[in-house]
């Protein structure tokens, strides 16, 4: 297995320190460099409205300011990511708006806001009219997870957040494949949960066990397994699944997951990042500056993974 030396690291340090945005900066500190959760959330609070959601571009393929619950999902991994507490005030405020924003009859949250048509955004963030019916659970079913974990068990939010689960089980159940980005939604409510496995197996037709089965079985069916096909367009790799070495999709994987690293490796550009694979195909002054937004993310995440599977020199 390769490895990134010590220069090639050096250099996406410099990249992330001059080009990314200060809260990637915050992320690779805190990830990478012992830095404080307490900065990471610092640099999340420009992101967040009065009503608690996030917005402002925290997702940079979409630029809206006003509060969606995809945006404030991408701020709420960010917010497990260095372990916030239920009674962080950005976590109490989130919560509220998630609460807020649920639409109690589909268990789901609405994956797009018509007003993102009217920023610059990539054309899979515009909204029309069914659109939802693309994206289903995606975020809901990782934001109804949020509510669990952060909540008490009685309270409102947590009952709103088994509401959810419920009927994102019962869909997921049923599927035969899936988007991997859904995929990872319900990698995270099963992680999540897992503290609440028995209260879980309780409430739900199906256990958290034969639900975690089920995403692996997915996941398995999602990913890409031709090595030669990776660099051409936006696939979904192995590690788009497995975050370490302990996971249990690394067995059912086996060698891809080596040539994965390795893939990564390889594709570094001279910075010691990544580009991305992807083009807005419209507003090409917004989208360069979502492309270096993305490499700062891309670059945080994977060197985050490289860490974990021991590719740091």
């Amino acid at each position: 297995m390769k490895k990134v030396s010590r220069s090639e690291f050096e250099k996406a340090k410099e990249f992330i320190q001059s080009k990314a945005r200060d809260l990637e900066q915050a992320r690779f500190e805190f990830l990478l460099k012992n830095g404080s959760k307490e900065n990471v959330m610092e640099f999340l609070k420009p992101y967040q409205n009065e009503d608690g959601g996030f917005g402002h571009g925290i997702e940079p393929d979409f630029w809206l300011p006003k509060s969606s619950p995809m945006a404030t999902w991408a701020a709420g991994q960010i917010l497990i990511e260095v372990g916030a507490d239920a009674n962080d005030p950005v976590v109490e405020s989130m919560i509220s708006y998630l609460v807020e924003t649920y639409h109690l009859e589909t268990g789901m949250w609405c994956s797009v806001l018509p007003e993102n048509n009217d920023h610059p955004h990539a054309p899979w963030w515009h909204w029309r009219k069914g659109v939802q019916d693309n994206w289903m659970f995606n975020p809901g079913a990782e934001l109804a997870a949020f509510l669990v974990h952060w909540s008490s068990e009685e309270s409102p939010a947590a009952h709103i957040g088994w509401s959810s689960i419920e009927k994102a089980v019962a869909y997921l159940m049923e599927q035969t494949e899936m988007d991997r980005h859904e995929i990872n939604n319900f990698q995270q409510l099963v992680n999540l949960l897992k503290p609440s496995e028995a209260v879980f197996n309780s409430k739900l037709a199906h256990s958290l066990d034969d639900v975690s089965e089920k995403v692996m079985l997915l996941a398995v069916k999602c990913v890409e397994k031709d090595p030669s096909t990776w660099a051409a367009g936006y696939k979904a790799l192995p590690l788009d699944f497995i975050d370490d070495p302990s996971h249990p999709l690394c067995e059912k994987f086996g060698p891809l997951v080596d040539e994965n690293l390795n893939f990564y490796i390889d594709q570094m550009t001279e910075e010691g990042i990544w580009d991305i694979s992807w083009n807005w195909g419209s507003y090409p002054k917004e989208f360069e500056v979502a492309r270096r937004y993305w490499k700062g993310v891309l670059a945080v995440n994977r060197y985050k993974q490289l860490k974990e599977f021991g590719c740091l020199e």
